[in-house]
This record gives structure tokens, C-alpha cells and sequence, in this order.
């Protein structure tokens, strides 16, 4: 999402902000997604620590069994299906 910022031409402190006519302010779409998510850590800053207790564990668990080297394939759909059947081989040899 752009804006064009047209009040900059009566602004004290336009000339350290920009030497344009006027100011151009690019936010993605959902960076209120990441600003909401920041302010529930912010709020709660043991829940990284809950995650990467709960969350990271297993998956450092598949990245070894992986041989811990990287997707061999690439594009997200590609690797989403790599890492798929990474996870139905290790759901397999623990049954």
C-alpha cells in the first residue's frame, strides 16, 4: 500500500525528512498482522520461551533426520511437499 504525503510542504521538519515535493509511505497489507503478534510478546514475553520449549524441539528432531542440510527442492509449494513427507516418514518410524 503507498501514500502520498502532501501536507510535507508545511512541515517543520521536512527538510530531514525528505527533499521531494512529497513524502511516499509504502506498508505492506497485513503489517498490522506482525504489529498485533509483537504487542501479544511484548505482553507475554514467555511465550517464545513456551514455543521454542513445545515448537522448536521436534522440528530440530526432523532437521537432523533430514540430515540437518537444507530443502533440496525450492518455491513454497515444492518445499511444503518436502517437508510434508518429512514428516509422514518420521510419524511412520515412530509408530
Amino acid at each position: 500500500m503507498k501514500r502520498g504525503m502532501t501536507v510535507c510542504s508545511c512541515c517543520p521538519l521536512k527538510a530531514r525528512c525528505t527533499t521531494g515535493s512529497e513524502r511516499r509511505i509504502t506498508r505492506w497489507e497485513h503489517e498490522h498482522v506482525l504489529e498485533a503478534v509483537q504487542q501479544r510478546l511484548d505482553k507475554n514475553p514467555q511465550a517464545m520461551r513456551v514455543r521454542r520449549e513445545t515448537v522448536e524441539h521436534p522440528s530440530g528432531t526432523l532437521k537432523m533426520r533430514m540430515g540437518a542440510t537444507h530443502f533440496l527442492m525450492k518455491t513454497l509449494p515444492r518445499v511444503a511437499t518436502e517437508m510434508a513427507l518429512h514428516v509422514l516418514a518420521t510419524i511412520s518410524r515412530a509408530s
